[in-house]
């Protein structure tokens, strides 16, 4: 793929026909969607069953003042480096659908290969995430209705990966989510709901509860220094300029409005949930919080399902940029989305991928340190460093003196923080290697 190929194709974007701007060819559908949905692709992101993680990867590690210091801290610097990003989603004259486009325009071709190959490796281990979940929800609802356990966490892994693919071979593109988007947010709530209010429960009938940070000294600054990984995935997703390219104009408006929407109204259930589940069981609270709580086993039931699909759309989202190459590079696709060829060439490129990913999901099933492994190598790289040095190299000509600074100390504290969590990150992973072999059954 040419890095800056004459791109003046324009595929389903009538839109975009009184644009001055050049816009990439794509097989998939661009300008099509309102900044609501673009919000609620990126709500979808911030509450998919991630979120049952997070009070035990996040706030047990950290504790209630750093927990929720972090949390928002995260939460204002993530969405001022998203608004830098979004606003150079149209440089030079054009129109920069994909992340690595925008990297390549600013910096050339070396870095548009790196950008790739960060991108990809973070929506990779994202995905890797979505499908350790999905096996982990399913397994949640066996282990209520039986004690056999003959069924272990790889085989709901291998159930959850190939439901994956199904829907992935069924949507052809972003834009085509749409009223999943609003399953989506049903199924959320049908699983933050419950858990929230079986903490709540649990929490007011707890006669005690710890909130110490757990281990000896050492062990709590790595595990302190890994929950700073977890914030910052928590939030981001990595793929802001291609969630941008289903935006209508006015681009940069609309993209920075569903940001706002993602961090105001859309991360309340998120916070509800880490923060309840967090009372509710201190130091003890579980990777997994629907692990945790105690309630009516079709609550339960319902919690878990409701889980495993939502990772499903969820894990849709993140896989996107990947199926947009695969599609545009490869597919040639022409005539209908569901027709007989078209429909084939997804069911085995797609397949094919999600195959790959199930397996590694399989191997290596430890949420919390592909959480942390992924936030340290590749979320604060693209969405911290990269971000703020995109928007310093377009812009510097046009900053203060103040503002080249800030930008600059944004750049060194957190390419600092990028090495001490992959540090953390690779030393939480040797830990368990030695406790956890190939295939566990976590």
């Amino acid at each position: 793929m040419e890095l800056d190929s004459s791109p003046t194709k324009i595929h389903n974007a009538a839109d975009d026909e009184h644009l001055s701007v050049q816009v990439p060819e794509t097989a998939h559908q661009i300008s099509q969607d309102t900044w609501l949905q673009a919000g609620f692709v990126l709500t979808t992101g911030l509450n998919s069953a991630y979120a049952l993680g997070y009070a035990g990867s996040i706030m047990v590690p950290l504790g209630w003042i750093g927990g929720v210091l972090g949390l928002f801290l995260a939460a204002a610097f993530s969405l001022y480096a998203n608004i830098l990003v979004a606003k150079l989603h149209e440089v030079g004259g054009k129109r920069h659908i994909r992340y690595r486009d925008l990297a390549g325009h600013i910096y050339g071709k070396k870095a548009y290969s790196l950008t790739w190959g960060l991108q990809y490796i973070n929506l990779f281990m994202i995905n890797i995430g979505y499908v350790i979940l999905a096996g982990q929800s399913l397994k949640a609802t066996y282990v209520i209705y039986t004690d056999s356990h003959s069924l272990k966490l790889p085989h709901f892994i291998a159930m959850g990966g190939f439901i994956c693919a199904i829907f992935a071979s069924g949507v052809p593109h972003l834009s085509a989510l749409r009223v999943w988007l609003g399953v989506s947010a049903v199924l959320s709530l049908l699983y933050i709901i419950p858990a929230c209010v079986l903490s709540l429960r649990d929490g007011i009938n707890a006669p005690h509860k710890d909130y110490n940070i757990p281990g000896d000294k050492v062990t709590k600054i790595f595990t302190t220094v890994g929950a700073l990984a977890n914030l910052v995935f928590a939030y981001n997703t990595g793929m802001l300029p291609e969630i941008q390219a289903t935006v209508k104009q006015p681009v940069v408006t609309n993209m920075i409005k569903g940001l706002y929407f993602q961090f105001t109204l859309g991360g309340l259930p998120m916070y509800a949930v880490i923060f309840i589940g967090y009372w509710a069981y201190g130091s003890t609270t579980s990777p997994y919080l629907l692990n945790s709580v105690s309630g009516p086993v079709w609550v339960k039931t319902v919690a878990n399902l409701a889980a495993f699909l939502q990772t499903v759309i969820a894990l849709h989202i993140f896989a996107s940029p990947m199926y947009e190459y695969l599609d545009t590079t490869y597919g040639k696709l022409k005539g209908s989305a569901l027709s007989l060829r078209n429909l084939s060439f997804r069911v085995c490129v797609r397949g094919s991928y999600l195959a790959i990913t199930t397996l590694v999901a399989a191997l290596l099933p430890f949420l919390g340190d592909f959480m942390s492994l992924t936030g340290a190598f590749s979320t604060f790289p693209l969405t911290f460093i990269l971000a703020n040095h995109m928007y310093l190299s377009v812009k510097k000509n046009k900053l203060t003196t103040l503002q080249l600074f800030w930008h600059w100390l944004n750049i060194c504290v957190f390419s600092c923080l990028s090495l001490a969590t992959a540090i953390a990150a690779l030393r939480l992973i040797a830990v368990d290697s030695k406790t956890y072999h190939l295939f566990a059954d976590l």
